[in-house]
């Protein structure tokens, strides 16, 4: 093995609150580090659920920052003192940062920037969102590669930031591990999910705007003057007192629960009734990928981007227009109608981790 094998794949965060993108890059490592490559996790600022999730063979480098911003000299410093293989980032303002600390640095180190969001949206929903667009368009080129989780995620940054879109890789996240059906077989920890029980409704995700929970929670409202049922939403956020709020409004403090982040969500999934993602926009949901490989009924919006790629146009799970409670409160009965049965497994093999894995190793190697 060469020095510049041995050297450490490095990937770069702000932390570890417990995105999607950190779950992807986690299961990245655990790959990794099974073939015997050092991997290095930095971090702005040791914080998050998911800290316990990074593997112990894998080293940690903390910048000691809230923000990310003022990470660029700390890991710029990291750069010329470890000289990492390569050095993959995640999120939009983090991936500015690893492209302007490299240059710093002046080390050899390839970046590759990974982008787990619809661009357009994300931008028009964020404060000063206007200015990622042209920052994203003078410094993603400089990158050794640009990856896409998803084909809508890809063409839609080449047409937001005008990047030409040969540049994007599309890697599916890898989601299905060995682990799963592991995980599924296990009895999540709430008395709702017993035998004989009313049919639980499950969504997850960080409690944000994104989510759209109230969505969700409205859609259920409606579901439950139809028959009875239960919800459970499984995540942490700023969003928390506001959907606690209206699950008083509507009357629902019996038959709905904010349960916070779980461990093993995917438990909750192999044991719900029906798996439901109400988001405004995503990148790729991994948590739908999850729900279905754990052998969940599926109902998503047809939000971009990503759940209409997973679900095959519908034909693996019901799609409805975002932010439509009523339409989705009828896929959802639908559902509850509907035998069980499981996703056929061809379907779901390029968000496996070893498919994900070998695309970027490849793409490491081309840098």
């Amino acid at each position: 093995m060469s020095a510049r094998q041995a050297s450490p794949i490095a990937f770069f965060f702000p932390s570890m609150r417990g995105g999607g993108a950190e779950r992807v890059m986690v299961n990245l490592a655990d790959g990794m580090l099974a073939r015997g490559m050092a991997v290095d996790f930095v971090l702005a600022a040791a914080e998050g659920p998911l800290l316990s999730a990074i593997p112990s063979q894998a080293r940690v480098t903390v910048l000691g920052s809230r923000r990310v911003l003022p990470c660029v000299i700390p890991l710029a410093r990291y750069l010329r003192r470890e000289r990492p293989r390569v050095l993959v980032s995640s999120m939009s303002h983090a991936n500015i940062v690893a492209l302007w600390a490299r240059a710093l640095s002046r080390a050899p180190v390839p970046v590759i920037v990974t982008v787990h969001n619809t661009l357009s949206v994300t931008t028009r929903k964020a404060s000063g969102g206007w200015v990622w667009p042209h920052l994203i368009r003078a410094f993603y080129p400089r990158a050794e590669g640009i990856v896409a989780v998803s084909k809508d995620a890809a063409d839609d940054l080449a047409r937001t930031a005008r990047i030409p879109r040969h540049r994007i890789d599309v890697i599916y996240n890898p989601v299905i591990t060995s682990d799963l059906r592991q995980r599924a077989a296990q009895a999540p920890d709430h008395p709702w999910f017993a035998p004989g029980e009313p049919p639980v409704v499950l969504g997850v995700g960080r409690l944000t705007r994104q989510k759209d929970f109230p969505n969700l929670i409205r859609a259920f409202a409606e579901l439950r003057k139809r028959r009875p049922a239960r919800l459970v939403i499984l995540g942490e956020g700023d969003e928390r007192p506001a959907l606690a709020a209206l699950i008083a409004e509507l009357g629902l403090e019996s038959d709905a629960a904010l349960l916070g982040f779980q461990d093993n969500a995917t438990a909750f999934m192999a044991h719900s009734s029906v798996f439901v993602l109400s988001s405004a926009w995503e990148g790729l949901p991994t948590v739908l990928i999850e729900a279905m490989a754990a052998g969940a009924r599926v109902v998503s919006t047809d939000c971009p981007s990503g759940p209409r790629e997973i679900l095959q146009d519908g034909r693996l799970g019901a799609l409805v227009p975002v932010g439509d409670h009523a339409a989705l409160a009828r896929a959802i009965g639908d559902a509850l109608e509907q035998p069980n049965g499981s996703v056929p497994p061809e379907a779901l093999v390029a968000f496996t981790r070893e498919a994900a894995l070998e695309h970027y190793l490849r793409l490491i190697e081309g840098t």
